[in-house]
């Protein structure tokens, strides 16, 4: 478990990440983080969009069912 405080800059509230922090997200600075609400009301901080990837995943099943038609129009 890794611990931080959140502390007070100008009229925000800031949660420094630390380099562990980073390295456990594969993130760097100046990369853009998502945060989500889990379902048991905890947060999830993620590098990739919630919502691109639940759309791959929908044109990935579509792309699956029609692979066939696909192939005929390429």
């Amino acid at each position: 478990m890794i611990q931080s405080k959140i502390r007070k800059v100008g009229n925000s509230a800031v949660m420094t990440l630390t380099a562990d922090m980073l390295a456990l997200l594969d993130a760097k600075e100046g990369d853009t983080l998502y945060v989500v609400r889990t379902d048991d009301g905890g947060l999830k901080l993620m590098t990739e969009n919630p919502e691109l990837q639940s759309a791959l995943a929908a044109a990935e099943v579509v792309m699956d069912e029609n692979r066939e038609l696909l192939q005929a129009l390429a």
